[in-house]
């Protein structure tokens, strides 16, 4: 059986070598953030969130601790904290799943499918409960408001020969001192 760290490790490189960008905290593996883009086909589409990511000593054999940097309208995440409601994370985790199940799978599920019955945020539940379609309208909002690229410190890529310097702007002054003589 290989140990904690070791499968820490692996997890870790593994999310690190799918399509999520990882920005690690500090010099450990331990804790780090994953840019989080909203499922298809729902009102969370074109929301990018950064999720804030701690692994337990005990991982995987201990859940790991997610939350939303960002803001977010959603029932089963506290709009303060950011601190998720998902029972997957919280109660049933295991060490089966791995952190990329965290990504591809029990996230985009959260919000493709909320919870208004055990909910974090009462405003959310009751609205999503109370009147669906202005509940949509809410998390749309939000997403435009809270969830673009620029809110996660995310910059557009840019043309890399932009960047590059030309043979001129190598120029410098230098040249006319190196070849007077002394006075």
């Amino acid at each position: 059986m290989s140990s904690p760290s070791k499968r820490r490790d692996m997890d870790l490189m593994k999310l690190m070598m799918s399509d999520y960008k990882v920005e690690m905290i500090n010099d450990g593996m331990q804790e780090f953030f994953v840019e989080f883009h909203g499922p298809k086909d729902s009102p969370y589409e074109g929301g990018v969130w950064k999720i804030r990511v701690e692994l337990p000593d005990a991982y995987p054999y201990k859940s790991p601790s997610i939350g939303f940097v960002n803001k977010i309208f959603h029932p089963n995440v506290d709009e303060m904290s950011g601190s998720v409601c998902l029972d997957v994370i919280n109660q049933t985790w295991s060490p089966m799943f791995d952190l990329v199940n965290v990504f591809e799978v029990f996230l985009p599920q959260l919000l493709l499918y909320p919870n208004a019955s055990d909910p974090l945020n009462g405003d959310a539940a009751a609205l999503m409960i109370r009147d669906h379609a202005t509940y949509e309208q809410r998390v749309k909002e939000y997403c435009e408001k809270f969830a673009k690229p620029e809110d996660i410190g995310a910059v557009e890529e840019k043309d890399s020969s932009e960047d590059e310097l030309s043979e001129d702007d190598y120029a410098s002054s230098d040249d006319a001192i190196v070849g007077q003589p002394d006075p």
